[in-house]
C-alpha cells in the first residue's frame, strides 16, 4: 500500500464503515489507484444462524428455508394494464423492508400448524464472521489501504486523496469531528528524498559557481555557470520528450553531472581567455579557441558517455529501477556539450572582459546605486511579507556588498598569487617527474602503489552489501502462529505483543510516530494481497523524519525488538523486517531444494533445515519454509453406496456440510441502492461441534413421505495434516527454505559461511540446491556490471583510437583509468567503508568515464604544440622533437590545462560533496522563514554516499594522475617508441 487511512472516533462501526466506503469509492476512481481494501471491520450481512434439533424436529432443511426466504424476497414486473386510455406498468414489490418481516417468514404450515422462521432459527442484522482487525496505538480503527497501480504516480495518487479526504469533510459527506490519520505514507518519504536532493542541486551549484568565481572571476564564473541551468533547461526539454518522469533517480543524476557539466564549458573559456591575452578579438577569439578544443571535447564527452551508455541496458528489477541515472546522466552531459560549443561561445563574445582582471576595478558608486535600490524593494517586500523575495534580495545585496569591498581582492590574489605560484610548483614538479630515469620511478612506484592498495583493501576485509543499508523508517513485526489457529486466538496473542511492543518503545516515544497493528487478511510475505490469514499478524512502528530524531538511531531500536522477540514466544514464529532501500529484492538468506518426489523434497527441506540450524551459524533470523506442512483437516469420505440406497447425491451432502460451517447466501436485502447479502448457517455453537455437524440430517421425500437421513449414516471421518501450494520452477517441484538476516550481521557473509557448511551434504540424485534470492539478484547485478564496464572501456578505446590515430595514447588514457582505482579502494579502506555492489560498482563505472576527459584534452594539446613546435623548428610532420624541446612542449601543455584540470575535478567533488557527507538544507525555508533546518545524515547520504564517495576518492586521485601520471607515461611511450625505431634502423 502506498498510505493508510484510518478513521477512529466517537462512532459506531456502522457508521466508521460507512465512511470508508465512501472514500473507497471516491478513491478507487482515480486512474492511478488499483484498489483500496477495507480493515478493521466486515461487510455487513443479514445472518440466519440455524438450530439444527429445531430444523430435525421440524422436518424441515436448509433448502426449505431457503425457499421459504427467496420466495417472499421478489420485485418483478406485472406486465401492463390500461387505465381510462393510459398504458400503467405493474410493478410488484415483495422485497423485505425490515429483519422482522425476515424473522416472520412462514416456512411450514401443516393443518394450520404455523411454523415460523424465527422458530428454528434466529435472524441477525450484523457483519460477516472477522477476517481481520486494525488498530493504531492500541484502539480499534477502520483503515483503508491504497493499492497503486504499476508505472502511475505515486506523488499525485496521494495529492488527489488528501485533497479527496478535505473536500469530503468540507462537504459534509465526513464529520469534522472523525479522526483521521494516515500511516505507512510513501509519498511523505519520497518528497523529503526529492526536496534534499533538490535542495543538494541548489548547493552543488552554489559551491561550483564559487570555485568558478575564484579560478575564474565574476564574469567568466557567470558565463561558466550558465552552463548549468542551460543544460537543465534542454535535459528537461528531452526529458519531457522522452517522457522521463524526475525521482530520486533522475535528481541524483543531476547531482552528478553537476560538476561534470561545466568541464566543457571552463575548456571553452579558460581557452577563449587564451586567445584574447595573445590580442584576438572576443569574437575572433572565440571562433579560434572554441576551434581548437571542439574535437578534444566532444571526444572526451564521448568517452563519458561510452561509460555509461551500455548500463542504459541494465535489464531485471534492478535495471529498470537503476538504468534511468545513467539514461539522465547521457541526457545532461549531452546537453552540455551542445551548450559549451554552441552558447557559450556567443556569451563569452560578447560579454567577456577585453583587457586583464588586474586593470578592473569595481565601480563602487555606480554599485552602491544598485544596491540602494534594491534594498528599497527589499524593504517593500518585508512590509508587504512577501518574505521570500525579500529575503533573497537581502542575501544577493550582502553578497555584492562584500564582494565589493572585499571578496574581489581575494579573487585577484587567488588569480594572480597564489593560482600563479601553484603553476610555478606545479612547472618544476612535472619537469622533475620528466627528468632522465625519474619516469620510469613514477610509474614503477604508482603500480606497486596500486598492488598495495589492493592487498590493503583486502587486508581491511570489508563487508559487501547488495544495496546500502538504511536507519528505518518504519520496522514491521510480523507474528505467525501455527496454521489453523482461529483469528480471535491470533488477535490475542497480537494484543499481548503490542503491550510488549509499547514497553520496549517507551523511552523512544518521542521519535514514534505511530504503531499500526493488522491481524488476519492480507498478511502474506508482502502484505497486499486479499487472501485470508487468520494465523497472522502484524505491527507496523512508524518513526518520525530523521531530522527529528534527535540522533536515536532506529536501527538499535530494530535490534532491541528482534533480540526481544524472535525465538523467545512460544508457539509464534516472528520475523522483524525494515523498509528497504533500492528496489525489491529476494531474501537475503534464500534456499531453493529442486526435485520431482514432493514427500522426497518436503524431507529434505526440513532435513536442511535442521542441518542449518546445527551449525550455529549467527545472524540467520529463522528459516522458514514456502511450504505449509502441518495444517490440520477433517476429511469426510462419502459412501457412494450407501448414499445411493437412501437416493443421496454427493453434491447434496457436501452442499450441507459446506451451507453448515461457512454458510450460502440465498437473497439480498436491499436498503435504498446497497444491497447486503443474506446468508444462511448453524450457529456457532453447533458448526465446532463434529459430532452434531455430522448428525445433521439430510431430508429425503419419498412418495410424500418426509425421511431425515443423518448425514453421519453415510460418511466416515479421518484427522489429517495437508499442505499448501506446490510451486514449480523449470517444470520441477521446488521448496524454498528463507529468513531474513538479523540486524548488525551481513547477509553475503551468512551465505558464504552457509556455502561452506552445505559444501558436505549430499543430496540425492535428480535433488539440487541453490542459493537465491537477495544473492541470485546480487550476482546478476555483479556480472551486469563487470559487463557493463568492459563495454565501456572497449568504446572508450575505440573512440580513443579514432581521435589520435595511435594505439599508444589511448593505452596511455586507459592505464590511467586503471590507476585511478586507487584513490577508490586506498579511500574505501583507509575510511573502513563498505563495498556496496550497485552504487560502488556505478560509481567505479562512472569514474572511468570521468578520469579520461582530462587526460584526453592534455595529450591532445601535447600533440599540438609538438605540431606547432616541429613547423617552427623545421622538422618532418613524425620526427622526434629533442628531449629538450619535448618536456618544455609537455611542461608547457601541463601548465596551461593546469586550471581547468583543477577546477573540472574541484566543481566535479563540490558537487557530490554536499550528497556525501549528508548535509542537509532548506533553502525554500532559509528563503522564507531564515530558518536552513540545517543537518547531517538522512537516507539519501545513506543510499547516494557510498556511490559518491567512490567518485570522489578516484577522481581526487586521478588529478594527480592526469597532472603528473600521464605526462611521465606519455614520455615512457615516446622513449620506447623511438628505442624501436633506433633499433630497426628507421632514425
Amino acid at each position: 500500500p502506498i498510505i493508510t487511512i484510518n478513521l477512529s472516533g466517537d462512532y459506531s462501526t456502522v457508521e466508521l464503515r460507512r465512511y470508508a466506503e465512501y472514500l473507497q469509492d471516491e478513491i478507487e476512481t482515480f486512474k492511478e489507484i488499483s484498489r483500496v481494501d477495507i480493515k478493521g471491520v466486515n461487510d455487513r450481512e443479514i445472518r440466519i444462524i440455524v438450530d439444527p434439533y429445531k430444523l430435525q424436529s421440524m422436518n424441515l432443511s436448509f433448502r426449505d428455508i431457503e425457499t421459504a426466504v427467496t420466495s417472499e424476497n421478489i420485485s418483478m414486473s406485472g406486465g401492463e394494464v390500461k387505465v381510462n386510455g393510459t398504458a400503467r406498468s405493474i410493478r410488484i414489490l415483495g422485497e423485505f423492508d425490515n429483519v422482522d418481516e425476515i424473522r416472520n417468514i412462514i416456512v411450514k404450515q401443516v393443518e394450520g400448524n404455523v411454523k415460523y422462521l424465527k422458530d428454528v432459527a434466529t435472524v441477525v442484522d450484523g457483519f460477516e464472521d472477522p477476517t481481520n482487525y486494525a488498530r493504531l496505538n492500541r484502539h480499534p480503527v477502520v483503515s483503508l489501504q491504497v493499492v497503486k497501480k504499476g508505472g502511475e504516480n505515486l506523488l499525485n495518487a496521494t495529492d488527489k486523496i488528501f485533497a479527496t479526504v478535505e473536500k469530503a469533510r468540507k462537504d459534509g459527506f465526513l464529520p469534522a469531528n472523525l479522526e483521521i490519520d494516515y500511516t505507512n505514507d510513501q509519498s511523505e518519504l519520497i518528497r523529503m528524498q526529492l526536496s534534499n536532493l533538490e535542495n543538494n542541486i541548489i548547493m552543488g551549484v552554489i559551491l561550483v559557481v564559487l570555485v568558478l568565481f575564484y579560478f575564474m572571476g565574476v564574469r567568466n564564473a557567470l558565463i561558466v555557470g550558465l552552463a548549468i541551468p542551460m543544460s537543465m533547461f534542454i535535459s528537461f526539454l528531452v526529458m519531457g520528450l522522452m517522457d522521463i518522469r524526475i525521482n530520486m533517480i533522475t535528481l541524483f543524476g543531476l547531482i552528478l553531472s553537476l560538476g561534470m557539466l561545466v568541464d566543457n564549458a571552463i575548456v571553452v573559456v579558460e581557452n577563449i581567455y587564451r586567445f584574447i591575452d595573445k590580442g584576438y578579438n572576443p569574437w575572433e577569439a572565440a571562433r579560434q579557441a572554441t576551434g581548437e578544443i571542439a574535437v578534444p571535447i566532444i571526444a572526451s564527452t564521448a568517452t563519458t558517455l561510452a561509460a555509461f551508455f551500455p548500463m542504459a541496458f541494465w535489464t531485471g528489477r534492478i535495471g529498470s529501477f537503476m538504468k534511468m541515472l545513467p539514461i539522465m546522466l547521457i541526457i545532461v552531459l549531452s546537453s552540455s556539450l551542445f551548450v559549451a560549443l554552441v552558447i557559450v561561445p556567443v556569451f563569452s563574445a560578447s560579454f567577456i572582459l577585453k583587457k586583464s582582471t588586474k586593470d578592473f576595478t569595481p565601480n563602487r558608486k555606480k554599485i552602491f546605486r544598485i544596491l540602494g535600490i534594491l534594498t528599497a524593494i527589499a524593504l517593500v517586500g518585508y512590509l508587504t511579507k512577501q518574505y521570500v523575495v525579500a529575503n533573497l534580495l537581502s542575501f544577493v545585496i550582502i553578497i555584492v556588498f562584500l564582494h565589493t569591498v572585499y571578496f574581489y581582492r581575494a579573487e585577484r590574489w587567488f588569480q594572480e598569487k597564489f593560482l600563479v605560484w601553484m603553476e610555478n610548483i606545479y612547472s618544476k614538479s612535472l619537469r622533475f617527474a620528466l627528468r632522465k630515469k625519474n619516469p620510469w620511478l613514477f610509474f614503477s612506484g604508482t603500480f606497486l602503489l596500486l598492488i598495495f592498495t589492493l592487498f590493503f583493501y583486502q587486508a581491511r576485509k570489508p563487508r559487501v552489501d547488495f544495496f546500502p543499508e538504511n536507519e528505518p523508517r518504519y520496522i514491521n513485526l510480523a507474528a505467525e502462529l501455527p496454521i489453523g489457529t482461529d483469528i480471535a486466538r491470533t488477535d490475542s496473542v497480537m494484543k499481548t505483543l503490542e503491550y510488549r511492543v509499547d514497553s520496549l518503545l517507551l523511552p523512544y516515544q518521542k521519535i514514534v510516530k505511530n504503531v499500526l497493528t493488522t491481524v488476519g487478511r492480507g498478511l502474506s510475505d508482502k502484505f497486499t494481497d486479499g487472501k485470508d490469514e487468520p494465523n497472522k499478524g502484524l505491527i507496523t512502528i512508524n518513526f518520525v523524519d530523521y531530522k527529528d530524531r534527535q540522533s536515536i538511531s532506529t536501527s538499535k531500536i530494530m535490534k532491541e525488538i528482534s533480540n526481544t522477540f524472535i525465538n523467545h514466544v512460544p508457539g509464534v514464529r516472528i520475523s522483524v523486517e525494515k523498509n528497504a532501500m533500492g528496489p525489491p529484492t529476494g531474501k537475503p538468506v534464500n534456499l531453493e531444494i529442486t526435485g520431482e518426489d514432493f514427500n522426497l523434497l518436503v524431507h529434505l527441506a526440513d532435513t536442511l533445515k535442521s542441518f542449518i540450524s546445527r551449525t550455529g551459524i549467527e545472524g540467520i533470523e529463522g528459516l522458514k519454509m514456502d511450504l505449509d506442512v502441518g495444517k490440520p483437516e477433517l476429511i469426510v469420505r462419502i459412501n457412494r453406496e450407501k448414499a445411493r440406497r437412501y437416493g443421496l447425491s454427493t453434491q447434496l451432502i457436501a452442499g450441507t456440510i459446506r451451507t453448515a460451517l461457512y454458510g450460502r447466501k440465498i437473497s439480498d436485502f436491499k436498503v435504498g441502492e446497497d444491497e447486503y447479502p443474506i446468508t444462511i448457517r448453524l450457529a456457532d455453537r453447533y458448526r465446532n461441534d463434529v459430532s452434531t455437524l455430522l448428525n445433521q440430517t439430510v431430508a429425503l421425500n419419498e412418495k410424500g413421505k418426509i425421511t431425515n437421513i443423518p448425514i453421519s449414516a453415510v460418511t466416515t471421518i479421518s484427522y489429517s495434516n495437508t499442505y499448501g501450494t506446490v510451486n514449480r520452477k523449470d517444470r520441477k517441484r521446488v521448496v524454498r527454505l528463507y529468513s531474513n538476516v538479523m540486524p548488525g550481521y551481513n547477509s553475503n557473509q551468512i551465505n558464504a559461511q552457509l556455502e561452506t557448511a552445505l559444501s558436505g551434504f549430499t543430496m540425492p540424485p535428480g535433488y539440487s540446491y541453490a542459493f537465491t534470492g537477495e544473492q541470485e539478484d546480487q550476482q546478476e547485478s555483479m556480472d551486469f556490471l563487470m559487463r557493463a564496464m568492459l563495454i565501456a572501456l572497449s568504446l572508450i578505446l575505440i573512440i580513443l583510437v579514432t581521435q589520435f590515430n595511435s594505439v599508444i595514447r589511448p593505452l596511455i588514457i586507459m592505464a590511467s583509468v586503471i590507476f585511478s582505482t586507487i584513490g577508490v579502494f586506498g579511500g574505501l579502506a583507509t575510511f573502513n567503508m563498505d563495498f556496496v555492489v550497485i552504487m560502488t560498482g556505478i560509481g567505479i563505472i562512472s569514474l572511468a568515464g570521468i578520469v579520461v576527459n582530462n587526460a584526453i584534452v592534455l595529450l591532445d594539446y601535447i600533440e599540438l604544440l609538438k605540431a606547432r613546435r616541429r613547423k617552427e623548428l623545421g622538422l618532418e610532420e613524425h620526427a622526434y622533437l629533442p628531449v629538450d624541446e619535448a618536456t618544455a612542449c609537455i611542461i608547457q601543455a601541463g601548465k596551461t590545462r593546469l586550471r581547468p584540470v583543477l577546477l573540472t575535478a574541484i566543481t566535479t567533488v563540490l558537487g557530490l560533496i554536499s550528497l556525501a557527507v549528508g548535509l542537509n538544507m532548506n533553502f525554500g525555508t532559509l528563503l522564507s522563514k531564515l530558518n536552513p533546518q540545517l543537518y547531517f545524515g538522512g537516507d539519501n547520504v545513506l543510499f547516494w554516499g557510498p556511490m559518491s564517495w567512490t567518485v570522489i576518492f578516484g577522481l581526487t586521485f586521478s588529478t594527480f594522475l592526469t597532472l603528473i601520471i600521464v605526462p611521465v607515461m606519455y614520455r615512457i611511450t615516446i622513449l620506447i617508441q623511438k628505442r624501436i625505431m633506433e633499433i630497426m634502423g628507421k632514425i
